[in-house]
């Protein structure tokens, strides 16, 4: 199983980012499907796209810090966290449901600079 670092692709931009210790089983499923892309949706400030891993929930939160990487049980789903989400009553970014926590970016920015609204094209690969 890969260690340590990976890649997030957002429009065309890369953001490092590293896997988290939470999450083992999900880590090693998602691990294994990279590289990964798809069209994301964006839901506040999250972006969520479909993967091809069918994980369970493990050590599922839905409070997660801004960067986070969590892989979304119910819908299949990467998510991509850097601010509040229509579920969030603060700033804190709250998912729909329950998350399994995989990741952490090492800059938000490029997530922050985009529309507000606007989908984007989301490529994760191991580094």
């Amino acid at each position: 199983m890969s260690d340590g670092r990976f890649t997030v692709v957002v429009d065309g931009t890369d953001i490092g980012a590293t896997w988290a210790e939470e999450s083992p089983e999900t880590r090693r499923a998602l691990v294994d499907a990279l590289p990964v892309e798809g069209e994301a949706t964006r839901w506040g400030d999250e972006l969520y796209f479909r993967v091809p891993v069918d994980v369970e929930a493990e050590d599922p939160r839905a409070a997660v810090d801004p960067g986070t990487v969590a892989y979304w049980p119910q819908g299949s789903a990467l998510c991509l966290f850097w601010g509040p989400t229509p579920a969030s009553t603060d700033s804190t970014p709250r998912a729909a449901s329950p998350v399994n926590v995989v990741g952490h970016l090492d800059d938000v920015s490029a997530l922050s600079s985009l529309p507000s609204g606007a989908g984007a094209t989301v490529r994760v690969v191991d580094d």
